[in-house]
């Protein structure tokens, strides 16, 4: 995913307000940029920091400016929760996540459980039937497809680390994520594929964890749904000032 435009350099000031943050930029300019991300942002808004921002010259924007990336332990981090979605969009045209590639069909925001939509639907026009393995460690859980399912994809964004290699979700409370993974376990009952893929938008992580002690009634969620058959993804991105793109696999630590 390229970004729109060429990102303007300043630092930090402050992160309020959940969707706010000040910035002056390199050349001494002080703007307001809109935060496109809703979590707690742990670290990640911390004063002083080094931050990126993309401009849109829409009039109807109240604020020009948007936080698109900081610097945090010596790389860069993706802060939009907006994005997500578009790389994840990009990576299955191109069929760059092995996993969900051999789907004809790509459609986004489908209405699906109690008041929901799934981020993607993907199905293929008479798809054989098929064995899936899902890793449920120790053991693997195999169940047979019925020969027209289809595939719900829920994405999250992860961006916080609080021990030097890990990955962790949520930053705070995700009451709507669980809500996702018991609506992707239905799914699965139904016949089915359903994936929960986390997007780790850092580059400095080997490992994913879900989050045990900010959001426990998460954690013990994402476990369940893996024990029911919801496959469980998550992928780190390659960052730079210019774009974001899918990169590699990361293990779950459970």
């Amino acid at each position: 995913m390229l970004f729109p435009s060429p990102l303007a350099r300043g630092t930090l000031v402050a992160r309020y307000k959940r969707f706010f943050a000040d910035v002056v930029l390199d050349d001494g300019t002080e703007v307001t940029a809109h935060c496109p991300n809703p979590g707690a942002m742990l670290g990640l808004n911390t004063p002083g920091l080094p931050a990126w921002l993309s401009r849109s010259d829409d009039p109807k924007r109240k604020l020009a400016h948007t936080l698109e990336l900081v610097e945090a332990d010596g790389g860069l981090v993706g802060i939009n929760t907006m994005h997500p979605n578009r790389i994840v969009a990009e990576a299955l045209a191109a069929n760059a996540i092995p996993e969900l590639a051999g789907y004809d069909t790509h459609r986004r925001e489908v209405r699906y459980g109690t008041n929901s939509r799934v981020d993607f639907l993907l199905t293929a026009e008479g798809r054989a039937p098929c064995w899936l393995e899902v890793k449920n460690d120790p053991s693997y859980l195999r169940r047979e497809l019925k020969p027209d399912h289809k595939l719900w994809l829920e994405v999250k964004n992860v961006h916080l680390t609080r021990t030097k290699g890990l990955a962790e979700f949520p930053d705070c409370v995700a009451a709507r994520s669980l809500k996702h993974l018991r609506e992707l376990t239905a799914m699965v009952e139904q016949g089915d594929r359903a994936v929960a893929l986390f997007i780790v938008q850092r580059t400095d992580c080997e490992a994913f964890s879900a989050c045990h002690e900010l959001d426990p009634a998460f954690a013990r969620g994402l476990d369940e749904a893996a024990e029911a058959g919801v496959e469980v993804l998550i992928y780190a991105c390659d960052l730079s000032v210019e774009a974001v793109r899918i990169s590699r696999r990361l293990a779950w630590r459970r």
